[in-house]
């Protein structure tokens, strides 16, 4: 004996087969989402939470930097209430400069040290060549005179030194005439 299968028109499944498969996948898919939702919350607190940390680092280091460098602060202005007091002139030339290398002390606590540049091979990095002069006896391309000091910190330029750099006549890079630059100009 032969069963015939009753078919069914398409698009028609059997309920009881896939109801639970439905279901299935339906739970599966809300715990997805679920997850979903609270990884893009713990996204969205960390940014804020890492802004705020940034910050008050920020706050804090600045904090820092302020109370090491209030005692020199303190001590300029035992100096100039004592300016009037002082025997000597050179007694406050004094108190000013050991002001002045406790300032040094305070920035190379911080990572900052001066860009040595007097004598020093001009180098466009550290040094910013605000004027030039010819001294033959001197080697050129050397830093003859420091206008302002640079700083580095960390290595990192953060203010090149402006000097005026020894520049010898017979080493300059010779230039073409103008009336060379005239003829290239005609030729286009």
């Amino acid at each position: 004996m032969t069963h015939k299968r009753k078919e069914k028109p398409e698009g028609q499944q059997e309920p009881e087969n896939t109801s639970p498969a439905i279901e299935q996948l339906q739970k599966e898919k809300d715990e997805l989402f679920g997850k979903l939702q609270r990884v893009s919350a713990d996204y969205m607190n960390f940014q804020k939470r890492a802004a705020k940390q940034t910050a008050d680092t920020i706050a804090y280091e600045k904090e820092r930097i302020i109370k090491t460098l209030l005692p020199a602060l303190d001590n300029f202005e035992h100096t100039l209430q004592n300016a009037q007091s002082a025997e000597s002139a050179d007694v406050f030339i004094k108190g000013i400069r050991i002001i002045y290398g406790q300032i040094l002390d305070i920035l190379k606590s911080h990572g900052v040290e001066r860009i040595d540049a007097l004598g020093a091979k001009f180098d466009p990095a550290m040094h910013e060549a605000v004027s030039h002069k010819a001294e033959p006896e001197k080697e050129d391309n050397i830093v003859l005179e420091e206008f302002q000091k640079g700083y580095k910190l960390n290595d990192r330029v953060i203010r090149a030194s402006r000097v005026i750099v020894n520049k010898l006549p017979g080493k300059q890079i010779q230039q073409e005439p103008p009336d060379a630059e005239e003829q290239k100009d005609a030729d286009l």
